[in-house]
């Protein structure tokens, strides 16, 4: 994992210094960029495992840097921000983030996350060729993709080590810590905005009618389960 290679993005060149100097004797290959278009440009020329990206830049900002990676890459990417208000984290989640860190932070907390999230892109358990077919859907675990006829849609990593966990268990009742600490790691447990945002994006993928879904079913207050075979009438 610490040959890992990281980039940096953030507008502030001593944070940029002292992350880049503490990963680097960490083992991690880390390069750094000021500004989501460097970060961009940085993108297209080499290839990175996690991008460190800071939402409040000048010019691009961090929410539309993050939206332009996904579009053209899987990269993990975990934002860091000042902003603690949940409307700003869950904005961050939507914009294709895997997670985010607040400012100020304990670089031990930042390793933490780091690692969490490393382990999930390059050593998932889907790794190998696996499909599963739900209704007219067919999701392709290796490739993460989601297929509808000729449209085929792309699952980020997280969303597919979600939705694996959620095959695994199917029919229980998979309360909102278990999951959390079975696909983000063990330090999480408590991030329930994490699993709202990632379930709705899921939802958008793999559900006919996202509004009702079939497979991906809510327990209030609780959690959430995976029904393999869907009853007549779904939940809401």
């Amino acid at each position: 994992m610490n040959n890992s290679r990281i980039l940096v993005v953030d507008d502030e060149p001593g944070l940029r210094r002292t992350l880049k100097s503490t990963l680097s004797a960490l083992g991690f290959s880390v390069s750094d960029a000021d500004t989501g278009e460097a970060a961009l440009l940085k993108l297209r020329e080499e290839k990175f495992d996690l991008l460190l990206l800071d939402i409040n830049m000048p010019g691009l900002s961090g929410i539309e840097t993050c939206r332009a990676v996904r579009a053209r890459s899987d990269v993990s990417v975990l934002m860091v921000t000042v902003r603690d208000r949940s409307e700003d984290k869950i904005q961050a989640l939507d914009a294709g983030a895997d997670g985010y860190i607040t400012k100020p932070f304990d670089i031990n907390e930042l390793l933490a996350r780091i690692r969490a999230t490393l382990r999930r892109a390059p050593t998932s358990a889907l790794s190998n060729s696996r499909t599963l077919k739900l209704g007219d859907r067919e999701i392709n675990f290796r490739d993460r993709q989601v297929s509808v006829g000729e449209q085929v849609t792309r699952l980020t990593p997280t969303e597919v080590e979600l939705l694996h966990y959620f095959v695994s268990h199917p029919n229980s009742i998979l309360p909102h810590e278990r999951i959390l600490r079975a696909v983000w790691g063990p330090d999480y447990g408590e991030e329930v905005e994490y699993l709202r945002v990632f379930v709705n994006q899921l939802r958008k993928k793999i559900e006919p009618d996202p509004a009702h879904p079939r497979f991906v079913l809510t327990e209030p207050w609780l959690g959430y389960r995976f029904v393999i075979t869907p009853p007549d009438k779904a939940a809401p």
